[in-house]
């Protein structure tokens, strides 16, 4: 079994590789929070499966490795859950290896499992708009989520952005807001017209009634604190049962519903790229896959011969 077990306790050899590891992804640049517990937690998880065989993350062979991947994907997880869990060893092996702590690294010439190319679910533009106009703008937390929805669609942001973008952020005299993606890399998205609106309305009219003493994030909780992802999912989740939308979403459903919308009519790739943020623009380039699966669905039910 991979799955913890409450009487596992790590050996003291182990326990000094995972704290050694744990400060020096503490200093590493560019890794997010989220980043740094995946893979604690990973690497934790193979020190387990390696104790319930009475071995330590030292001792470790490739067999070892493969045996513990195949487990992970007989247990039912994802190729995407062992890929990145295979990417949390390599990089604590990687670093024992440099450090002198173990003379082979593990985790060489093993292969990662496929994992295709998945295309992001997008919502129509007719599902967009439904979600949007969901919130009850009559209420506080209504209008707050009406902005929040509207820049989330509007910039093309991830949920971590969104949740972490400051007051100092928005510049609404130019119309734009400076973001920290991943790898803490800067860039400068437009708002659109509709955003600011909203935007102006929510902080004139709903974020004096939700701040309690001093916090600088954007949007603000009912305690008067920044939000989590996991309220902001549920927000958007419970808008969607209230616009009837029945589409499986997940928490970048409008950041993929901006990139798609963009590319279907007719935007430059290379600025999608940009105002998403992407690094390689074969990341963006999905986006006309999923641009042309539409085409093909709209022709095979409208055209008589589909």
């Amino acid at each position: 079994m991979i799955a913890a077990t409450h009487t596992y306790q790590p050996s003291a050899s182990d326990l000094t590789l995972l704290q050694a590891f744990a400060d020096m992804l503490l200093v590493e640049r560019g890794l997010s929070a989220n980043t740094l517990s995946a893979y604690r937690s990973d690497v934790m998880a193979f020190a387990r499966w390696l104790g319930d065989r009475q071995r330590e993350l030292g001792d470790a062979t490739r067999s070892d490795v493969h045996e513990c991947l195949a487990a992970r994907l007989d247990e039912g997880r994802s190729a995407r859950s062992a890929a990145r869990f295979l990417s949390a060893l390599r990089r604590f092996y990687g670093w024992c290896r440099r450090e002198g702590r173990i003379a082979e690294d593990p985790t060489r010439l093993v292969a990662a499992p496929s994992l295709g190319r998945p295309l992001p679910t997008s919502m129509s533009e007719a599902e967009v708009r439904r979600l949007l106009e969901a919130p009850d703008t009559g209420v506080t937390l209504g209008l707050r989520d009406r902005a929040m929805l509207e820049m989330v669609y509007g910039c093309g942001l991830r949920v971590s952005e969104i949740i972490s973008v400051t007051v100092d952020q928005v510049n609404r005299r130019q119309g734009v807001v400076r973001l920290f993606g991943k790898g803490n890399k800067e860039r400068l998205v437009p708002l659109g017209e509709h955003a600011l609106n909203w935007l102006e309305r929510y902080e004139a009219q709903a974020r004096p009634e939700l701040i309690e003493g001093s916090c600088d994030a954007l949007f603000l909780s009912r305690q008067g604190r920044a939000m989590t992802r996991q309220s902001f999912w549920y927000r958007v989740k419970a808008h969607a049962r209230r616009a009837g939308i029945s589409a499986a979403l997940s928490p970048h459903s409008l950041r993929h519903a901006f990139a798609t919308h963009l590319v279907n009519h007719d935007a430059d790739l290379r600025v999608v790229q940009l105002l998403l943020g992407h690094s390689d623009l074969s990341t963006t380039q999905i986006y006309t896959h999923v641009a042309r699966e539409r085409l093909k669905q709209l022709h095979g039910h409208h055209h008589p011969r589909g």
